[in-house]
């Protein structure tokens, strides 16, 4: 058994004051507060907060940070930046890379990764002799790293939608298909679940996906977590309505996609009728607002959605930075900006949004509390960020660097900053270099 104490954590039931933690198999055992410091235990720094849940990731679009802003551009040039970016890649480079990804993700508190991989083939579209090879490289990457993997296979099979239309795959996309939604059902089954790993369904997007594909995908994921791209760019809201005569929503919803289970993300570009139909479904909506300003996108009904009934998580997307913390003062910072009004969100929603594991696959983490996974965050109190701050609005002023300590399922991941592998920061540059280098 491991007794750690806090001088402050974050409990379920508000923040806490000299609380004794006990873990054992990866669990919390006993949380105790307002105790007295046991002898031999470990005193964690700072304010203590249950391990983070990145609901939606592209590794390897971590490779295009500050590689994308020359001239401006806009999503669709960085689209043709990320198509570049995927030619290069194979299974040992994308393992490489995806390893010092998830360590930074370490680094930063997050405990559990939804990695919506849609990266599955060789160049042209040719089957690796294991046609998984991508997807397991993921899935070392993250136990090599020691955080939690849902593995989001994507099924992908247009190269895109519009007034006419979906478009046939083109170039790199291929890379991204499969033939159709039981080839990429077959490719799914051959993955098994294991400790720290979950095998999760994801359709792209209503534009990579047509519509009398839809319920064939929904069938075929099952009882697994399913996420989707919505309505990203009003773009795909227009070429929805112009082929379709239905938003993006509406042609899920039709299609039997949105359920508890579901995960949209995004969700930017929404009516007031969209909105509704997915806070009735109960669904999960990912936002990634660091994602959505570099791409200028816009600010999604994140408070609207929330009120309509649906749950909010927090994902990082593309990795243009990778800090849940961040991530949920932008929640607040956006819904701020778009309405002219403070307080949107309360500390306690954004900590809700930020380890949602639930929507993952992973419902039994997400809070220090008894029985549940034994993950931790230690952010330090006495930085030049957080000096001074009440230990409930840490989130609002505290940044991945100012983390210490990270537990996942009872093991220490990362201490005093520094994340069990070494060095993150010589690893990214060793794994980001060797794809830019002819270049």
């Amino acid at each position: 058994m491991t007794v750690l104490f806090a001088r402050h954590a974050l409990l379920p039931g508000g923040t806490a004051r000299d609380v004794v933690i006990e873990m054992a198999d990866g669990r919390f055992t006993a949380v105790t507060p307002d105790s007295d410091l046991p002898a031999g235990a470990e005193i964690l720094p700072g304010v203590v907060l249950p391990g983070f849940a990145n609901a939606h990731s592209h590794a390897f679009h971590r490779a295009l940070r500050g590689r994308t802003h020359a001239g401006g551009g806009t999503f669709w040039t960085w689209r043709r930046a990320m198509y570049a970016l995927a030619s290069r890649l194979d299974p040992d480079t994308y393992l490489a890379l995806a390893r010092a990804v998830y360590a930074e993700m370490a680094l930063a508190g997050i405990t559990t990764v939804g990695e919506f991989h849609y990266l599955h083939h060789a160049a042209g579209g040719r089957r690796y002799a294991d046609p998984n090879a991508m997807g397991r490289a993921l899935q070392r990457a993250a136990a090599d790293t020691g955080i939690r993997l849902t593995l989001l296979d994507t099924c992908y099979l247009a190269g895109g939608l519009h007034g006419r239309g979906h478009q046939p795959l083109d170039g790199v996309q291929r890379r991204f298909a499969d033939s159709s939604v039981d080839a990429w059902a077959a490719r799914v089954e051959d993955m098994a679940n294991s400790p720290g790993f979950i095998v999760g369904a994801a359709v792209h997007s209503v534009r990579a996906v047509p519509r009398d594909d839809l319920p064939l995908v929904v069938a075929a994921a099952g009882e697994r977590p399913l996420h989707v791209h919505l309505s990203e760019q009003p773009a795909e809201n227009e070429a929805a309505l112009s082929y379709y005569g239905r938003t993006p929503t509406a042609l899920l919803d039709g299609a039997g996609a949105l359920t508890p289970r579901t995960t949209v993300v995004h969700a930017t570009h929404l009516d007031p009728a969209d909105v509704a139909t997915l806070g009735a479904a109960r669904v999960t909506a990912c936002l990634c607002p660091t994602t959505e300003q570099d791409l200028a996108d816009g600010i999604g009904p994140a408070r609207a959605l929330a009120d309509a009934g649906a749950v909010l998580s927090l994902g990082s997307d593309q990795n243009v930075v990778v800090d849940l913390i961040a991530e949920a003062r932008a929640l607040e910072s956006g819904e701020r900006l778009a309405s002219r009004r403070r307080g949107r969100f309360h500390p306690r929603e954004l900590l809700a949004a930020a380890t949602a594991h639930a929507s993952l696959g992973w419902p039994d983490a997400g809070a220090i509390a008894p029985g549940l996974r034994a993950d931790l965050v230690c952010v330090r109190s006495d930085t030049v960020r957080t000096a001074g701050a009440a230990p409930d609005e840490i989130l609002l002023v505290a940044t991945a660097a100012d983390i210490d300590t990270v537990y996942a399922d009872g093991s220490p991941l990362v201490t005093g900053g520094r994340h069990r592998l070494g060095d993150v920061g010589a690893s990214l540059t060793t794994a980001i270099g060797s794809l830019w280098e002819d270049l």
